[in-house]
């Protein structure tokens, strides 16, 4: 085991906060507890269309998913999806960051959203010094947990897949990352435990904090 050289994290509900676009669902008349089945038919949407071989960019998934799960206007469906370049990190982001950066460690993002939205959401909490710079797999048109998708961002990081991380909140990002070679490190949000069944990756932690200080004592 060696410490990676590159740290990438997943984006959305990882590290930035989706409440803005629950906010946006509820201001268009929908349930807030509709997002996480928004969010989940978009992942299945756009993951789907990568695996039959068909490019759909993450904000036409997320329309997708939209339009199948309520009855909003073509103009309404684009104001919920413009939240997501709302979105604020977590609290437990920023410190988390700052170990790795003050560590020597390169923090880089890997997203399959839209381009614009890490940056907004880093800037937002102040934390983009941090970032070395920020990935979508929109740039290679494969959405994770595609095998691409991941060799990709080690090509563009410079560095083989064994001396890169991915930390995630959704086993199958780190499921993914894990069979492309990199190391994978899953911690809780919106998942409870990493998903039963699944070989267990590299590192499961119970936050985002542990899941940094394992990678680091590696």
């Amino acid at each position: 085991m060696s410490r990676p050289e590159v740290v990438a994290f997943d984006v959305n509900e990882t590290l930035l906060d989706l409440a803005p676009v629950g906010a946006a669902l509820v201001e268009h008349g929908q349930p807030a507890t509709l997002l996480p089945t928004v969010f989940a038919r978009t992942l299945h949407t756009g993951t789907a269309a990568t695996v039959a071989g068909v490019w759909l960019p993450f904000r036409a998934a997320f329309d997708s998913a939209l339009a199948q799960l309520t009855d909003l206007s073509d103009g309404d469906r684009a104001q919920v999806a413009d939240a997501f370049l709302e979105l604020s990190p977590h609290p437990d982001v920023e410190p988390a960051l700052r170990r790795l950066h003050d560590a020597g460690v390169r923090v880089v993002t890997l997203s399959h959203g839209s381009p614009g939205v890490a940056e907004a959401g880093l800037e937002r909490g102040g934390i983009t010094p941090l970032v070395e710079r920020t990935l979508t797999s929109e740039s290679v048109r494969a959405w994770k947990p595609s095998r691409e998708a991941y060799l990709w961002a080690a090509g563009a990081c410079g560095v083989a897949p064994g001396r890169m991380a991915l930390v995630a909140a959704h086993g199958w990002d780190v499921l993914g990352a894990e069979r492309a070679g990199l190391t994978g490190a899953w911690f809780p949000r919106s998942e409870r435990v990493y998903p039963p069944g699944l070989p267990a990756p590299a590192v499961v932690a119970p936050d985002l904090a542990g899941a940094v200080d394992a990678l680091l004592a590696r």
